[in-house]
């Protein structure tokens, strides 16, 4: 889980990272988001929501951290909703979430 959160970091660094329902699901019709990160604490009709949109437009999804792992990640404030538009990034969240799993 550190692994994610320290590359969560990198990946705000590199400004490859949109924050916000709104803003994500806006860049997710775009096709400019590539994997999604929803706090586990969000509320049931922003996670419902977001899995909607994700599921329609093929995007993979992390649900494994609260608000305030995220937020401490990021040294932001309250966002429940973050979504990845780097390919590689991406690519590298989805593996690190596999091997969470296992």
């Amino acid at each position: 889980m550190n692994n994610i959160l320290s590359l969560l970091g990198l990946c705000k660094k590199s400004g490859r990272m949109i924050c916000g329902t709104d803003m994500v699901i806006d860049s997710m019709q775009k096709k400019k988001i590539f994997f999604i990160f929803i706090a586990s604490d969000s509320t049931e009709a922003t996670i419902d929501k977001i899995e909607k949109k994700a599921y329609f437009y093929q995007v993979p999804i992390n649900k494994s951290f609260d608000t305030l792992s995220l937020n401490q990640a990021l040294g932001t404030n309250n966002f429940k909703v973050i979504g990845i538009s780097d390919l590689g990034f991406s690519k590298k969240f989805i593996e690190l979430s596999k091997v969470e799993r296992e």
